[in-house]
């Protein structure tokens, strides 16, 4: 596994205000001038967008881009971050929708790897172009994490702790850098690596440390009392939550599980858990493999996303106050470049 680079997480927020975003998209230096395009596009969907929860922003999503491309568009849908990704690398899938870090390590293997579009923030901007990594735990024990009056990582050694993948952006990568940035400064845990915060039991920083696959799965594992501490996104989650107190994605603020919500949380209607950290994320892209799909294909790909029809599509970009199937949560697509997210390389140590 990469080393990550451990620093304070504000410097990704500072260095992710200053950077800018190119017209121009990579793919046309990197794509060859004879790619043939396949008969079929294939879109390769992480386990947390592979849900039924997803099937209407998925059709929606297939459907621009075979009008944009006039090709026949399928999903592959995976429950395992590894098959999905590599669907993507090799190419038997040609698009995905993959975190930060999950595109990063893609590039870094093969720069024919490249980013289309990002959700815009819902200032239709790149300035708030980002989701949330956050710590959970089960209200009720919110008061075990506390140092004064605020919440603090402190009492999370020893505990058990659900993750997602290894190679989840906001399941993962992201909350290692936390850890580290936090623990690294004691001498107990001074030479504490990533590669420890995978392992659980006696001697080990956690009790217990597991991945659960996805990011709903993780916070089921939270809510079923099988962990102490779940460490999971907003996006893919908060469809089925309800924010009863404080402010979003802020440390104390209070999350119910959703009367009618679907699988895996149909039997946790009124369960609730509380934030006791959270962390910025630059947006997911939507990636492609130049390797197999022609430049006018991109470019006709890209053009659609970003179009006035696509923002104002709200089976795409539902508005704040929708209650239904996921979407994209954000205003836009917008275009940008691989240089877009050297804030993540730098802070996740991905050359």
């Amino acid at each position: 596994m990469k080393k990550i680079a451990s620093f304070t997480l504000i410097t990704l927020l500072m260095l992710f205000l200053l950077v800018g975003c190119s017209p121009n998209n990579t793919a046309s230096s990197n794509t060859p001038t004879e790619v043939k395009d396949p008969s079929t596009i294939t879109v390769a969907w992480l386990p947390n967008g592979s849900g039924q929860n997803n099937q209407t922003f998925r059709t929606a999503f297939d459907t621009v881009i075979s009008n944009a491309t006039g090709l026949k568009v399928e999903d592959k849908l995976t429950t395992d971050y590894n098959i999905a990704i590599s669907a993507l690398e090799t190419g038997s899938a040609q698009l995905g929708s993959f975190g930060p870090d999950e595109y990063l390590v893609s590039h870094a293997k093969d720069p024919k790897v490249v980013p289309l579009v990002v959700p815009s923030g819902n200032s239709g901007t790149l300035k708030d172009a980002v989701y949330s990594s956050r710590f959970l735990v089960k209200e009720g024990n919110q008061d075990q994490y506390k140092s004064g009056n605020n919440y603090s990582l402190n009492n999370i050694a020893g505990k058990r702790i659900a993750f997602v993948s290894p190679s989840s952006t906001s399941g993962f990568q992201v909350p290692s850098v936390a850890i580290l940035d936090y623990f690294n400064k004691q001498n107990k845990w001074k030479n504490l690596t990533d590669d420890d915060l995978e392992q659980g039991g006696n001697g080990q920083f956690f009790s217990q440390a597991i991945f659960a696959g996805s990011h709903q799965l993780a916070l089921y594992d939270l809510l079923m009392n099988k962990v102490d501490v779940a460490c999971v996104d907003d996006v893919d989650v908060d469809p089925y939550l309800t924010l009863t107190s404080g402010k979003a994605n802020a440390a104390g603020s209070v999350y119910t599980i959703k009367k009618g919500a679907e699988s895996p949380f149909d039997t946790l209607a009124g369960a609730q858990f509380v934030v006791i950290k959270a962390l910025p994320v630059q947006n997911t892209p939507i990636e492609a493999n130049s390797a197999f799909l022609s430049q006018k294909t991109l470019a006709a790909i890209t053009k659609a996303l970003t179009s006035e029809q696509v923002a104002k599509n709200t089976t795409i970009f539902p508005p704040a106050t929708y209650s239904g199937e996921a979407g994209v949560q954000g205003d836009r697509y917008l275009e940008i470049t691989d240089a877009w997210y050297n804030p993540m390389r730098k802070l996740l140590g991905v050359k």
